[in-house]
């Protein structure tokens, strides 16, 4: 029981420290409010244009993608540090390979998806299209 109470001083402390210092800040920080504060700050340049920049879904698609394969490595790592001492206590190879085998299939099954529907294919630029149909008509 002794450790629980560790853990929950630990999640109190974890908590109370954070917001103690932003209330502290709420608290002690002055408010001057001016009309250049609440402006756009962009390295000392006068800000151009609207922040609303459209990007590619591309992006997004990569980044979702490279974080389902870096939790992938952080999910096998501990499963490849304890497999030969779990062996070695007696369980059986497809006790110890069948859930990673099963978790891998998952993400191939996943990988393949993203494949069919041209997740992991960039998209070309008008004007790479257009070079393309140039050199191959010459």
């Amino acid at each position: 029981m002794s450790e629980w109470i560790a853990i929950g001083a630990l999640a109190v402390v974890a908590v109370g420290i954070p917001l103690g210092m932003m209330a502290v800040s709420a608290i002690l920080r002055p408010s001057v409010p001016e009309q250049g504060k609440s402006a756009t700050y962009e390295s000392g340049e006068i800000p151009t244009g609207s922040a609303r920049v459209q990007f590619n879904i591309q992006y997004y698609m990569v980044a979702l993608l490279f974080v389902v394969f870096d939790i992938e490595t952080v999910l096998i790592f501990p499963w490849t540090v304890i497999y030969r001492s779990a062996l070695s206590q007696g369980a059986s190879l497809t006790e110890v390979l069948l859930p990673m085998l099963v978790f891998i299939g998952v993400l191939v099954v996943g990988l393949a998806w993203a494949w069919r529907n041209g997740a992991v294919e960039w998209v070309k630029s008008p004007l790479a299209k257009r070079r393309k149909t140039e050199r191959q008509d010459a």
